[in-house]
């Protein structure tokens, strides 16, 4: 039988206590930040999405390429915050949740975003003066247009976090803590799914950078549907004779080798040439020496079903980070 003594708390009023502290603060701090992300929400709607449909400075195609769902965004802010202020939370996230899908769409659209501005800032000379002036208005605190774009995906990072600590801190009796459960599963998976928006996005850009490294007939469609993992320079080691160096792309599920194309070539200085394709499931990985992490490098056996490979680097870091990288891809 437990003994109560007055004035004194127990363990589980204690942990109790903790909860609602850290209940407390992770609300204050949602409110406070949900307050400056409306306002910068705010500014760019004023400032540059306003004055840039008023002026015609873009056409609509153009400004819908280069800010996406960002009014609808501002929307579901200025709906969200009153709750947050009046200490509803439950209420006030299970409504937000609703435009929770925005915020996929603004993702997808984000590539686009940023190759638009960079586009109209190099053409468009209206734009680019317009854009100049509007990012040296003391309310953008020095902060550029294409700093102010990426707010939304980094607000959702926070909404994750935020709302996740407070459901977690939220007990099962209160009557809010169904709808703040619901509302921080529910924003912890768009959360995966735009970072997984953004992790397509960065694969394609280095699927088309080592495209265009790639010249010849047979490189064309070689990094179509593949997920890069890492590229660089490593010596073949043949059976006799010198080492060679050679270009190596590494994808998921095929190691690509490449030579580069002579310096003096007019029409491809600069590309590598497909030498061969190895096909990362059918590879027997060991190290041959360079376990110790000396100084001297370290040598790699990559064995094929029709060819054994030789790969060395007098760099031992490197080629510790190819091991695992060719590791990964087996597996």
């Amino acid at each position: 039988m437990e003994i109560h003594y007055p004035g004194v708390r127990s363990p589980v009023q204690e942990q109790r206590a903790r909860w609602e502290r850290k209940r407390a603060c992770t609300a204050q701090e949602l409110l406070e930040t949900e307050r400056r992300y409306q306002e910068q929400l705010g500014l760019v709607t004023t400032y540059f999405l306003g004055i840039l449909k008023a002026k015609g400075t873009l056409r609509p195609p153009e400004r819908q390429a280069l800010f996406g769902s960002w009014e609808l965004i501002y929307g579901a802010s200025q709906e969200l915050l009153p709750y947050l202020e009046e200490g509803c939370w439950g209420q006030g996230l299970e409504g937000f949740c609703r435009h929770l899908e925005l915020y996929n769409q603004f993702a997808a659209n984000s590539e686009r975003s940023q190759t638009t501005l960079q586009e109209q800032l190099k053409k468009n000379k209206g734009f680019r003066r317009f854009v100049r002036l509007q990012e040296s208005r003391p309310e953008f605190g020095g902060l550029q247009l294409q700093d102010l774009l990426p707010l939304p995906l980094q607000r959702l990072q926070q909404y994750e976090n935020l709302v996740v600590a407070l459901a977690e801190n939220t007990g099962p009796n209160s009557p809010d803590h169904q709808q703040l459960t619901w509302a921080a599963r529910l924003i912890s998976e768009t959360a995966q799914r735009v970072h997984t928006i953004g992790q397509k996005q960065k694969n394609d850009q280095h699927l088309r950078r080592v495209q265009a490294l790639l010249s010849g007939r047979q490189a064309k469609g070689l990094t179509s549907g593949r997920w890069f993992l890492r590229q660089g320079w490593l010596l073949v080691v043949p059976p006799h004779g010198e080492p060679r160096p050679r270009m190596f792309f590494l994808f998921t599920d095929v190691l690509l080798m490449a030579k580069p194309r002579p310096p003096l070539h007019l029409l491809q200085s600069g590309t590598f040439t497909c030498k061969a394709l190895y096909p990362m499931a059918q590879c027997q990985l060991s190290r041959v020496f360079g376990h110790s992490g000396g100084p001297c490098g370290g040598l790699l056996s990559l064995s094929f079903p029709h060819e054994k490979l030789l790969l060395m680097s007098t760099d031992q870091e490197e080629l510790s980070r190819w091991y695992h990288s060719l590791t990964w891809a087996i597996r």
